[in-house]
């Protein structure tokens, strides 16, 4: 069955019609172009996949295309045209804080997985500044963005080339430089 949808990707409507049975991932990729989100496991297991969806990190390989009519879709393509961190700041760049982080702290090698890790980054980056908790987070105090608190909120999205020990430190340096989000304020527009 089809169905005619229109997702807002990266700041713009794009209409189109899918098969029910098409996922997000595909339908950005095989129908509009937008290749930044991966097709890695096409299981939801490596992360390589990862977008924001109304603010809130998404396995695109495991959502619905159809389910996401009339959403705000931002992918690492739209981070960058954004270059604009939680906070508000931009980088001289047009670069995304987090996006110039990684690059500073050469936080990939082949670069497959780096989309997803930065737009999961963005999006694990307004949870925290919400003060969500973690499987890590100890007790009722606000949580700290320590090595642990990082790979623990960031172990959905997978490196094969084990880049890890480079995008922890980017993660933290982003949110140095980005300063926290303002409570409720949403990081996918």
């Amino acid at each position: 069955m089809m169905s005619e949808i229109t997702v807002h990707v990266d700041g713009t409507p794009r209409r189109l019609t899918v098969d029910t049975r098409t996922t997000l991932l595909d339908a950005l990729r095989e129908r509009l172009g937008v290749t930044s989100p991966k097709k890695g496991c096409d299981h939801g297991q490596c992360g390589a996949c990862t977008v924001l969806s109304g603010g809130r990190r998404v396995l695109s390989c495991l959502t619905l295309a159809l389910t996401q009519d009339g959403a705000r879709v931002v992918t690492a393509e739209g981070l960058a045209a954004r270059g604009q961190g939680a906070g508000g700041q931009r980088s001289d760049d047009g670069l995304h804080p987090v996006q110039r982080a990684f690059i500073d702290c050469d936080a990939f090698q082949c670069g497959y997985c780096t989309p997803g890790q930065v737009v999961s980054a963005v999006g694990m980056l307004d949870e925290f500044a919400r003060g969500w908790p973690s499987a890590v987070t100890e007790g009722s105090r606000p949580p700290e963005l320590d090595r642990a608190e990082v790979a623990e909120r960031m172990s959905g999205n997978l490196c094969r080339c084990a880049a890890y020990v480079n995008i922890v430190p980017a993660v933290q340096q982003a949110a140095a430089e980005s300063g926290p989000a303002a409570p409720g304020a949403e990081v996918a527009e």
